[in-house]
């Protein structure tokens, strides 16, 4: 069977409405306001059947919070017999001391109650807002028999989960994937919030996946690193880890296919459409980005490695006089090659050519002649390509940020009051 990765369909939240058919089997989600926010959905629930093999990714912030903390326990406990996860909005659970793991526990421990007698290891935990404020898990645990029987394997049920995890995110982020596997349709679905605090390393915020493929431990756990790298990894908004970052996958293999266990085209197929998945809902971060108003991808080649490349994406990414640049459509490359010269890679800068928003600008470090009345137009897409390139090697990376504006200043200065 060829790898059907390049013919998967691009079927996104912004191309058309989830359906039940885009649900994987045997998954089910649920939400419900319990008071933590003053308004709105704040508590959303997974839930796998049957067992679910898991893989997920957390922060590298040396600063976790105690859901993080608790789900990595629980998933070098029960990875092969996972059976759901448990979110909320509206505090962070970060910085709360023995309180918080408290709280962790306690949630998990009465929702693995509330769905049959489960191990509180087979639930992870997740938490996203203010940092440093005790949360009011009292709130979510009466909260959890009403959320468990409320679970639907529907996409109107996953829609409403969506929401439930937001916090400045203008809207709700998701996408999903399908491909074949022996005769049998596979799912992928996810969903993601993040507007603000990004820059992963490892995860980006709370990311959610689900799919009804059968894959073994090791692989699901190789497949989601590897897709990670080339996605979430790989787009920032202000330069800021988060303290909660974390995405998850489970497996539950409801589709009937044939389990996957060796990096054959089944192992390709199921990559490609998660990557799909993962990509979409990483630009669908940048785009929801705080204040933001473009997607800027950065593409650096000719680096004397991949590793150097990364570093001086990275550096123009989240060079705030680049961003506030791009805000003003302004084609001012000085700004780009000024990041790229302090990134602490070695380069000849008499080498480098840049392109802005399609237009050659700089020739051997040197401006090369283009018209800044057409660069201005080109730069107030909502899409702008920058092209970098070294002349120097054979590394290559890219990454996507956004613009910085004056909006991203007023959502974070009164964040918490």
């Amino acid at each position: 069977m060829k790898s059907q990765q390049s013919k998967l369909p691009n079927q996104t939240s912004a191309s058309r409405r989830i359906s039940n058919a885009d649900v994987p089997r045997g998954f089910a989600y649920s939400s419900m306001a319990c008071g933590l926010k003053k308004s709105g959905l704040d508590l959303g629930l997974i839930v796998s059947e049957t067992p679910a093999t898991a893989a997920a990714v957390f922060t590298t912030n040396r600063v976790k919070a105690a859901p993080v903390i608790t789900s990595q326990l629980h998933l070098k406990k029960s990875r092969t017999e996972m059976r759901g996860v448990v979110v909320n909005s509206g505090n962070a659970n970060c910085c709360t001391g023995s309180e918080g793991f408290t709280a962790a526990t306690a949630t998990t421990l009465k929702v693995a109650k509330e769905l049959g007698k489960l191990r509180p290891t087979q639930i992870m935990v997740c938490s996203t807002g203010v940092i440093g404020v005790p949360l009011r898990w009292q709130k979510i645990v009466n909260a959890v028999p009403k959320l468990v029987r409320a679970r639907g394997n529907n996409a109107r049920a996953f829609t409403e989960f969506t929401r439930a995890i937001m916090t400045t995110d203008s809207r709700p982020k998701s996408a999903w994937a399908k491909f074949r596997l022996g005769g049998k349709e596979v799912r992928i679905l996810g969903c993601t919030k993040g507007a603000g605090m990004i820059q992963p390393k490892m995860a980006t915020m709370l990311a959610f996946l689900a799919t009804d493929a059968s894959v073994s431990p090791a692989l699901l756990a190789r497949a989601l690193r590897s897709v990670v790298n080339g996605t979430f990894n790989a787009i920032t908004v202000d330069g800021d880890t988060s303290t909660n970052d974390t995405v998850t996958l489970l497996a539950n293999g409801e589709s009937g296919a044939r389990k996957i266990t060796r990096e054959d085209a089944a192992y390709k197929n199921f990559c490609g459409a998660l990557e799909e998945v993962c990509k979409s809902l990483a630009l669908q971060i940048v785009a929801d980005g705080e204040g933001a108003q473009r997607v800027i991808e950065i593409e650096v080649r000719g680096a004397p490695s991949d590793a150097a490349a990364i570093q001086i994406a990275r550096t123009i990414a989240n060079s705030p006089l680049v961003k506030t640049a791009f805000a003003g459509a302004d084609p001012n490359w000085g700004r780009i090659i000024a990041a790229a010269g302090r990134s602490g890679v070695n380069f000849e800068s008499n080498r480098v050519d840049i392109h802005l928003a399609g237009l050659p600008v700089c020739r051997h470090g040197r401006e090369h002649a283009f018209d800044e009345r057409v660069a201005h137009r080109k730069m107030l897409a909502s899409f702008v390509p920058v092209g970098v390139n070294l002349n120097s090697g054979a590394g290559t990376a890219r990454m996507w940020t956004c613009d910085f504006t004056t909006e991203y200043i007023h959502i974070n200065a009164s964040y918490r009051t």
